[in-house]
């Protein structure tokens, strides 16, 4: 018996519960302060209640703030508990394609050709990677991102719903730095510094866009 806990029991956890069931013989939602015993019937564990469950476990991390998913990976790591990968049926993932452990690949996402990703990516639901991008760790689409081809983006970015990063060069990606947040809708025609804000077409820093 394999057992799948997905760590956070709100909205995410929940869109992810239906990739992970008929794909392990139990799924629990795991929670630092459950709020109901049971959810979409699912148990809720605390932590301790589900490091204790004797059977062999895996771990999905489905929290949005990615420094809460960095450090529920180190207690993952430490206790022993390995990560299990997510990708819908639906999901497109085509030529030269390398994933980090534990990413998260919602239904109808398509990740094309020369691509490496690193651990604990979040692509949800119609989002796009292109050819040549590289992608760091614990980086998160939001629905509908549009990331065309030689786009590097750095570790802990936030890449909004709808927003489109324009296609870099082989020789100059579009870099988005890290822990960078591009909003809604942004259109990102140039490289975003670390830990920017940037809305707006075409993409601006938070404040300046008109």
């Amino acid at each position: 018996m394999v057992l799948v806990g997905i760590f956070g029991a709100g909205g995410f956890g929940r869109e992810v519960l239906p990739l992970v069931r008929g794909r392990a013989d139990e799924v629990v939602f795991v929670d630092d302060a459950p709020r109901a015993s049971t959810i979409n019937g699912t148990r809720v564990l605390n932590w301790d209640e589900f490091c204790a469950e004797a059977v062999p476990k895996q771990i999905v991390l489905a929290v949005g703030n990615s420094a809460a998913r960095q450090a529920i990976a180190a207690r993952c790591a430490d206790a022993g508990i390995g990560f299990a990968q997510v990708q819908a049926a639906n999901a497109l993932i085509l030529d030269e394609v390398q994933i980090g452990e534990g990413a998260v690949i919602c239904p109808f996402v398509a990740i094309t050709s020369n691509v490496q990703i690193g651990r604990h990516f979040h692509a949800n639901i119609y989002s796009y990677v292109a050819h040549d991008c590289v992608i760091g760790d614990f980086v998160t689409f939001a629905p509908q991102v549009c990331c065309n081809g030689n786009v590097h983006i750095h570790d802990h970015a936030y890449i909004g719903t709808g927003a489109v990063l324009k296609q870099g060069a082989a020789e100059q990606p579009l870099v988005i730095g890290r822990g960078a947040v591009v909003g809604m809708g942004a259109i990102v025609t140039k490289d975003v510094a670390p830990g920017e804000t940037v809305v707006g077409n075409p993409a601006r820093p938070l404040g300046a866009a008109r």
